[in-house]
This record gives C-alpha cells, sequence and structure tokens, in this order.
C-alpha cells in the first residue's frame, strides 16, 4: 500500500511536470465563459479567443452530466469552432452559482471524486473537449444559501485535483474558477497543494461588492483603497505571496454592470448604503445606463474604476467599461500573469465591445 501510494505521487508529480509547464513563452491567454445556445454559437469571433468554456454541466450522482439535448448541441456546436482556429480549446465547466448544491457532499468521498474524475475523462471523450473548469462556489465557505459546505471541504477539493490529474493524464487541461476575495482565498484552497496540478486560476476578480451587499462600491476594481478593499491587485498579490506562479494566475473582467437602488446623492453614490436592484449586460449600457436615463459617469483614479450614478432615482451602477478592461488587460501583461477571462461572451456588445478592446490591447503591447 506505501509503495502504491510513493508510485502515485511520483506519476502525479511527473504528469504535473509535463501537463503544468511555464507559460512565458505561451501567448496571452484570452478566456470566454459561454452560457448561450447553440445558435449563438455561429456569432463567436474566435480570433482574439484562446479558449471557451461551456457553462455549465452539473452533477448527476457523482457525475458530471449536460443538461439537456441543447446543451449537447451547444457543446457540439463550440467544438466546430475549433475548425476555424485549431488552436482553440473547448472546457467544460463544473456548478456556477448555484450549480453546485451537491459538490461538498460528492467530493467528500474517494469513490465520489474518482467517479467523477472518469465521468469528465468520458465526456470530454464523447464530445472531443479539452478539459474541465471547476466552478465550484466555494469550497469550505458559504456560498449560494442553503448550499452544503463544511471546513473538510478544502481537503477535499485537494482530493479532487489529484483525482482529475490522475484520470486526465496531460492531454486536457485542468482550471478552476476561484473568488477573488480575501475569505475565499484564505479558507477554500490549499492553494501549494493545488496549483502545481492545474493548468491556471481563473479569478473571479468581479462580484468583489455583490448583491448581498449593503454598501456600494466598485464590484471589478482593479486596485485597492481604504473604502475599496477587494480588488484585482490585491487578489494577484496575495496569492504571488504564497508563492502561486504569476503565470498560473488569470484575472477576470466583468462584461455585465451590478446596479443598486435607495443610494445617496453623496459622493455621487460611491460607499453608499442601498440595495441590490439589479445586473445589466454590457450590450445594453447604452439603452439602460447611459445620460438619457439620467447617469452620469465617474471614474476613481486610485481603484481605477469606472461608476455612473443618477441623482434623479437614486441609482448607482459598477462595472467594467472599455478604459478599465484596456487597464486591466495592460496590468495582466505587465505583471507577466497567463492572462484574462471574463463573464460572459454573449453579454458583449456587437461591435467595438469589450472583447474587441482586449484584442486591440494586447496587439497594441506587441508593437
Amino acid at each position: 500500500m506505501i509503495k502504491n501510494k510513493i508510485l502515485n505521487s511520483i506519476i502525479i508529480f511527473l504528469v504535473s511536470c509535463v501537463c503544468c509547464p511555464s507559460f512565458g513563452q505561451q501567448p496571452t491567454q484570452v478566456i470566454a465563459y459561454f452560457s448561450g445556445n447553440a445558435a449563438q454559437v455561429k456569432n463567436i469571433n474566435v480570433e482574439p479567443l484562446t479558449e471557451v468554456i461551456y457553462s455549465f454541466c452539473h452533477l448527476t450522482g457523482n457525475k458530471l452530466t449536460v443538461d439537456s439535448d441543447a446543451g449537447k448541441l451547444t457543446i457540439q456546436n463550440l467544438v466546430t469552432l475549433k475548425k476555424k482556429k485549431p488552436s482553440l480549446k473547448i472546457i467544460l465547466s463544473l456548478g456556477g452559482w448555484g450549480g453546485c448544491e451537491a459538490c461538498s457532499n460528492v467530493f467528500s468521498t474517494p469513490e465520489g471524486r474518482h467517479e467523477f474524475a472518469a465521468s469528465v475523462l468520458a465526456l470530454s471523450d464523447e464530445y472531443h473537449t479539452d478539459g474541465i473548469d471547476l466552478d465550484w462556489e466555494y469550497p469550505a465557505i458559504e456560498g449560494y444559501p442553503g448550499h452544503t459546505f463544511a471546513p473538510h471541504d478544502r481537503q477535499n477539493f485537494t482530493q479532487l485535483i489529484h483525482a482529475l490529474r490522475e484520470a486526465l493524464g496531460s492531454s486536457r487541461e485542468i482550471s478552476f474558477a476561484a473568488g477573488g476575495f480575501k475569505k475565499f482565498l484564505v479558507e477554500s484552497v490549499d492553494w501549494p497543494a493545488v496549483m502545481p496540478l492545474v493548468d491556471r486560476v481563473n479569478l473571479m476578480t468581479y462580484d468583489l461588492v455583490n448583491g448581498y451587499a449593503t454598501v456600494t462600491g466598485h464590484h471589478t476594481s482593479l486596485y485597492s483603497s481604504d473604502k475599496q478593499p477587494e480588488s484585482t491587485d490585491f487578489c494577484v498579490k496575495y496569492l504571488e505571496k504564497l508563492g502561486v506562479p504569476k503565470n498560473k494566475m488569470v484575472i477576470g473582467a466583468a462584461f455585465y454592470a451590478r446596479v443598486w437602488e435607495d443610494v445617496a446623492d453623496i459622493n455621487h453614490g460611491l460607499f453608499q448604503k442601498g440595495k441590490f436592484k439589479q445586473g445589466v449586460d454590457y450590450k445594453n449600457f447604452q439603452s439602460e445606463l447611459s445620460e438619457l436615463q439620467g447617469f452620469q459617469s465617474y471614474w476613481d483614479e486610485n481603484c481605477q474604476a469606472p461608476y455612473r450614478y443618477n441623482s434623479a432615482k437614486k441609482l448607482f451602477a459598477t462595472f467594467d467599461d472599455t478604459k478599465s478592461i484596456r487597464l486591466k488587460t495592460q496590468y495582466t501583461l505587465k505583471a507577466g500573469l497567463q492572462g484574462l477571462m471574463f463573464w460572459e461572451l454573449t453579454l458583449d456588445a456587437e461591435k467595438n465591445g469589450l472583447l474587441s478592446e482586449i484584442a486591440k490591447t494586447i496587439s497594441d503591447f506587441k508593437k
């Protein structure tokens, strides 16, 4: 038994060396989460993208499953995009907000973890996809209301990654979506144990001020300030201190706004009490958050983040725009991070959208 464990450890180490190389010589990753349908796949501009993550698959028993025939067709259509760009990777994702109710229980046993890992390999073979992204929100800390979480989730998550790497070998990728806020960074993941076995961590450096917050702020701030402790830069530097390689970090951008209501006209609504009202897709900013609707635009120099305020209706909006996306992309390139990801592709404008700004910024940086 001891010899087997030692042998397995050696195999995992060697696989991790093969499948998780230094990405310094790799192109900057531009990763799109995609929750659209099969028909919308034809509208995807694959040229700026290195990876598309199908969102989401879920658990049936201990197995990763596609929820419907419509979902199966969407995955099949995504895979056909490789005809346009052979280097493009299509990844299946587990979970999402509200989509991992059984994760804590299923991944608490060796049987559950290994059956899940085997199902990931089977689906990847069936659909000719390139790996798995785990979007468990969240191991060991409270996430979606009512979902089970427990302290042992942290260690079980590590064991889950081991099981996946053993099953998938070096031929397919493993990534996971991580909360960009401090409590997740501190409590949810054993970073030194997990990172050698994965290809990247997709840092959700958005929703940093979430829908349960009663005080406004920047939900996708680049830098921190006295009143805005959570930010992309904080997340990156915190993980760097733990020894997480920067070339395995992918930061996140938001293709949507979060809007609060009943926000007092103080500091243009920033850092004021309020109640979360709704999200707004980037493609709808002009029709819902523009000057015609009574919004004025502002910029926080400390946080390098935009926001808008409607004084008549007492509405506050926080979001990414072309300026903040450009700065985040430049931050990614200058810091030597692996790349940038975003939620979510169908929210972008058809012309001159945020993805176009990412692509332009990368192109300009290389000149």
